[in-house]
């Protein structure tokens, strides 16, 4: 009997740390948006280094009420544009927005094991990517371009030929470094890499600037969003944009195909949300608030 009543206890109280964990993978709900529901809370995977589309808020302290993982940000903790997209998500949800900060190859890769629900992190949507992840409606777009030290003698892209070029490990400008082609449309690409270049990865393609900026020697250029390299030059770095972009991005939310938890409903819920916030104006309010222009419609409309 005592083995019984010992049995049944450890059994509740396994039951309750699962129901307690966030991310997917809840006791009670079958789809992941019920189980976001249930706990009151939806964990968005983003960049903390990413500025202006997000990046850590040091002048904010973690609010003593929250519902947030203890190991996750929250949204007085981090700042941005993909912020505040993700808490207006989840504001559309009626739940608090959370923020986990894993590498972005981890995130790119797919098979998250239910750590976080979302990644609405600026991730270009490729047909690679679809393989292992699905994506709502984009909610914004951007150009890719290069940059260099403004001391630099380079003056086109060609010029770069035969250099090291840096980019931010498993993004698209890395892909597209390496490869020429991501994916993207024949429309998205407006040109290819230049010839025998090196890549260095480093995690992020914001460590390049900071990189660049600080002196390091062993790269030339990097490739990144124009608003990262419009974000780089107002915050008083020594670089510059070197020629017109080299192709344009979809960004969208993204979804783990391997999901514990069927995303289908949350798919749905936040495709509305976005949408509603194209029709409404907030997403070119939010544009305009972090990079002084409208990125939000789609060039190709």
């Amino acid at each position: 009997m005592k083995k019984t009543i010992m049995l049944v206890s450890l059994m509740a109280v396994a039951a309750l740390v699962l129901s307690a964990c966030g991310g997917g993978g809840g006791a009670t709900a079958d789809n992941l948006l019920d189980d976001i529901n249930n706990r009151g809370y939806i964990l968005v995977s983003t960049d903390p280094n990413y500025e202006p589309q997000s990046f850590l808020n040091t002048d904010g302290s973690r609010p003593s009420d929250t519902s947030c993982p203890s190991d996750a940000l929250t949204t007085a903790e981090m700042q941005g544009f993909d912020v505040d997209v993700a808490i207006a998500v989840g504001d559309g949800l009626g739940v608090e927005t959370c923020f986990a900060t894993p590498n972005w190859d981890v995130i790119t890769a797919g098979n998250w094991a239910d750590k976080w629900d979302v990644s609405i992190g600026s991730m270009t949507i490729t047909t690679a990517r679809q393989q292992v992840l699905d994506f709502s409606v984009p909610y914004y777009f951007t150009p890719a371009v290069f940059a260099v030290h403004t001391d630099s003698a380079y003056e086109s892209i060609d010029d770069l030929a035969g250099e090291a070029i840096c980019a931010g490990a498993s993004t698209t400008y890395e892909v597209w470094l390496d490869q020429g082609d991501m994916g993207l449309p024949e429309s998205s690409i407006y040109s290819q890499p230049p010839a025998d270049i090196t890549i260095v990865p480093l995690d992020t393609d914001q460590e390049c600037a900071q990189a660049l900026a600080a002196g390091r020697e062993d790269f030339a250029a990097y490739v990144t969003s124009q608003t990262v390299v419009n974000a780089n030059i107002a915050a008083g770095l020594p670089v510059r944009q070197l020629g017109s972009p080299v192709f344009s991005e979809d960004l969208a939310p993204s979804y783990d195909k391997s999901s514990t938890l069927s995303t289908e409903s949350l798919r749905a819920e936040i495709d509305s949300i976005i949408t509603g916030m194209h029709n409404d104006g907030t997403l070119t309010q939010l544009s305009m608030k972090w990079f002084g222009e409208d990125i939000t419609m789609d060039p190709t409309q």
